[in-house]
């Protein structure tokens, strides 16, 4: 007998949870349509172009291996997924893969 009044309640509940989801919206149909329109350009900033390319710019890595100690570097490969610069360091030539996205971040040295 406790199950069937278990199962009763659980499906009150289902119930009055589906009419306070309804009732809003219904509310709203009366004539009174509220359209929220979110401007594309509410988060634009002067600083940033909407042309500019997501990924490493050929000229960026061969900023940052310079950085990290290499000489006379060049950038040699260019793929879709990395940028390959070469240079020459202490101990001779070494080369640096950079991933091919947003800031350039070191694969391998």
């Amino acid at each position: 007998m406790r199950n069937i009044f278990t199962k009763a309640g659980i499906a009150a509940l289902v119930a009055l949870a589906g009419l306070s989801a309804v009732a809003p919206t219904a509310s709203a149909a009366n004539g009174d349509l509220v359209i929220s329109v979110q401007h594309r350009d509410r988060h634009w900033r002067p600083d940033r172009r909407p042309d500019r390319r997501p990924g490493c710019a050929p000229w960026l890595a061969e900023e940052k291996a310079a950085r990290m100690g290499l000489r006379r570097v060049r950038v040699v490969d260019v793929s879709r997924r990395t940028v390959t610069v070469v240079g020459f360091d202490r101990r001779g030539r070494d080369r640096v893969v950079f991933a091919n996205v947003r800031g350039c971040p070191l694969i391998r040295r």
